[in-house]
């Protein structure tokens, strides 16, 4: 019989658990439920008793590892917890979240444990096989492993968010002795930044492409208004920005054009993959190494004036054969009002 442990941690806010986390816990009620087989949360903070909360009614059992040595993430402490609470629960399925912090230690928890890991799983069958993708999102594999325990790390955007229903669950302490540490956490000091572009989050995914940069009908380039026009949409939509490989190359902060735009942006083959919900391309000629990235975009659509461009070509759900420019500054214009 098969053992269900997902392990969990506090967000950056150091009490309640991330959407990631969330959908971990999702993906492992679903796989319990399939085989009935029995489901042990672990959960890892500095105080758990908020993110315990948002766990009401996905398992009969919580363990947690709490502790200010556990407030920050650091690879000695977090693989000491980790481990200890895989030994509490002696478990023969492990899911965590992809996140930075688990994704750095995970792998050394599993050889403490003596298991094997996966990373990357995008799903996992009640057969108990695990699907994920190879090179920069273009291969799928289904993986199936004998030895135990064994860890799957769920890439986030995969699984719905679980949503609590019921009372808070119980929770039990796992006593866990802090290693030594030679480092300190004084705080955190971010880089100065301009617009928030990226909104793994959002609904609608905007990828600019790099003809919002060459020269327009009139003859002109008109960087400027690309610029102007781009962030009043992402404002007025609350979108996330994407863009392809070429136009993230001539932008950035030293750049004359899109200042805002750096190759966090971008996506494709040599980029990420995001997941949203629908995307929307512009002045982008939907050529196959950008593509890849909108693999897990659910609806696509596209703008641009070439009728034989890639989008055109099954790539996207409804292509738009119009000057981007005109149909965004409409566009802004009706979110306005």
């Amino acid at each position: 019989m098969e053992k269900i442990f997902v392990l969990t941690h506090v967000d950056e806010s150091g009490t309640a658990l991330a959407k990631a986390s969330l959908e971990a816990v999702s993906a492992a009620v679903e796989l319990a439920k399939s085989f009935s087989a029995e489901l042990t949360i672990g959960l890892l903070g500095a105080d758990v008793a908020q993110a315990a909360a948002q766990l009401a009614g996905a398992a009969p059992k919580v363990l947690a590892v709490t502790g200010q040595a556990f407030a920050q993430p650091r690879y000695a402490t977090d693989a000491a917890a980790c481990e200890a609470l895989v030994k509490a629960a002696a478990p023969t399925i492990v899911l965590a979240p992809s996140t930075a912090r688990f994704a750095r230690v995970m792998a050394g928890v599993a050889h403490r444990a003596g298991g094997a890991i996966d990373t990357h799983i995008t799903a996992v069958s009640p057969s108990l096989e695990a699907t994920r993708w190879f090179y920069r999102q273009r291969i799928e594999a289904v993986v199936k492993r004998e030895r135990r325990p064994w860890f799957l790390l769920l890439d986030a955007g995969t699984h719905a968010a679980y949503s609590a229903t019921g009372a808070a669950p119980a929770v039990e302490a796992v006593a866990v002795a802090a290693p030594a540490s030679r480092t300190t956490v004084a705080g955190t000091r971010s880089p100065q930044q301009g617009e928030q572009t990226i909104r793994p989050n959002a609904k609608l995914l905007f990828v600019a492409g790099a003809g919002w940069t060459k020269k327009q009908s009139d003859g002109q380039v008109h960087a400027a208004d690309a610029e102007k026009l781009i962030l009043g949409f992402l404002h007025a939509a609350d979108a996330s920005l994407g863009s392809s490989k070429s136009l993230v190359d001539q932008s950035g902060e030293n750049q004359a054009t899109l200042k805002f735009m750096t190759h966090l942006n971008q996506i494709g083959q040599t980029g990420a993959t995001p997941r949203h919900a629908k995307g929307l391309s512009t002045c982008c000629h939907g050529e196959e190494p950008h593509v890849v990235g909108w693999r897990f975009v659910n609806e696509r659509r596209a703008i641009n004036l070439d009728a034989n461009c890639g989008w055109a070509r099954g790539k996207a759900d409804v292509v738009y054969l119009a000057d981007a420019f005109q149909v965004m500054a409409k566009v802004n214009e009706l979110l306005e009002k």
